[in-house]
């Protein structure tokens, strides 16, 4: 699939998304710096959320685990300093887009879904959460754009209802924040790619990973399991008091992540069994051949006293070596020297 100009797939390089989410603390100009961090870091996309508190959240909400952990109080007031308004999110579409990066956001809430069409975005992502919000899901495709669903927590009918309906591209999730080495599932990434396969087999939908693990080296660790598009929150601060900053990564780390990451792929190669050009000195010097025992002339009928097997492998195969007694040679050829076809009468 493309956003634009830019192709997604295994045959490229990772689609890396840096994940800004709330981690602006509610500054439209922390926000700016970040989409400046990640152009710097070599993300190709940035992602926000748009919210309104009082929209999203209910009185009878609560924290998660993870936020209450970040030293949240109280989710309505926690949401109330963490959204920014529509002008900043154009604001935010305009700077990503004058540093070559795409623009994609989330949107919770079904009030909030013309935003999607309104503002110039690359792309439309929904939280894993929403992945069984149907009503969501359809006003979020209308916009025409492409449409990222996250799995998390989510069970493999519930995805592929999703998929089939809606999915442009589907990322492999893990809902904890952070997630745990022995939590992170990459084994799912396969999982996922099978499931979209059979629910749209028609879209070819992009399959990738959202990383909530604090480590540097998943994503090319996800890229290896088959993601081509990686997810990963981008902080100002890990240290900072707000409820994704401790999952994330800073702008120097981030970094190191997109190297790993484009470096796996670089590592991956071509799928299949393929014997590559720099693999080639090596076949021929180290294979054998089926070569001659003693000096030979024109004529002579081959035994199989007069053959052994040596390197390199510039001669005939050794599979070959119990068809040659009884061949005639079509020219003299000395001792110690690889057969070829051409020493045969009639060749090989």
């Amino acid at each position: 699939m493309r956003f634009g100009e830019r192709s997604i797939g295994r045959d490229v390089p990772p689609y890396v998304i840096a994940e800004i989410g709330v981690n602006h603390d509610g500054s439209t100009q922390r926000a700016l710096q970040l989409v400046e961090a990640a152009k710097h870091a070599g993300a190709d996309a940035v992602k926000v959320q748009y919210f309104e508190a009082e929209r999203l959240m209910s009185r009878a909400c609560r924290l998660a685990a993870y936020q209450q952990a970040a030293g949240e109080t109280d989710p309505l007031e926690m949401l109330r300093g963490l959204q920014l308004n529509r002008e900043a999110m154009s604001e935010i579409v305009r700077y990503a887009h004058s540093l070559d990066l795409h623009a994609i956001v989330t949107i919770f809430s079904l009030e909030d879904a013309p935003l999607a069409s309104e503002i110039d975005w690359d792309a439309i992502k929904t939280a894993s959460p929403d992945i069984v919000n149907t009503p969501l899901l359809e006003a979020l495709a209308a916009a025409g754009k492409p449409l990222i669903v996250s799995t998390g927590a989510a069970n493999a009918e519930e995805i592929s209802t999703a998929l089939a309906r809606f999915g442009h591209m589907a990322l492999h999730c893990v809902s904890a924040y952070p997630t745990p080495d022995e939590c992170a599932q990459l084994a799912g990434i396969g999982a996922l790619a099978d499931l979209a396969d059979a629910a749209c087999p028609q879209r070819d939908a992009a399959i990738g990973y959202s990383d909530h693990t604090p480590s540097i080296d998943t994503g090319g660790l996800a890229v290896a399991c088959g993601a081509c598009v990686l997810e990963k929150h981008l902080t100002w601060s890990r240290t900072a008091r707000g409820p994704d900053h401790a999952a994330s990564l800073d702008p120097g780390q981030f970094a190191q992540y997109v190297q790993l990451a484009r470096r796996a792929h670089a590592m991956l190669g071509p799928r299949g069994i393929v014997i590559q050009d720099i693999e080639m000195d090596v076949r021929t010097v180290s294979r054998q051949s089926i070569t001659t025992t003693r000096d030979l002339r024109t004529g002579a009928v081959l035994t199989r006293d007069d053959l052994t097997v040596k390197r390199p492998g510039s001669g005939l195969p050794p599979a070959m070596l119990a068809a040659l007694p009884g061949r005639r040679l079509s020219r003299d050829v000395a001792a110690d020297t690889p057969l070829t076809a051409a020493d045969l009468e009639g060749g090989a």
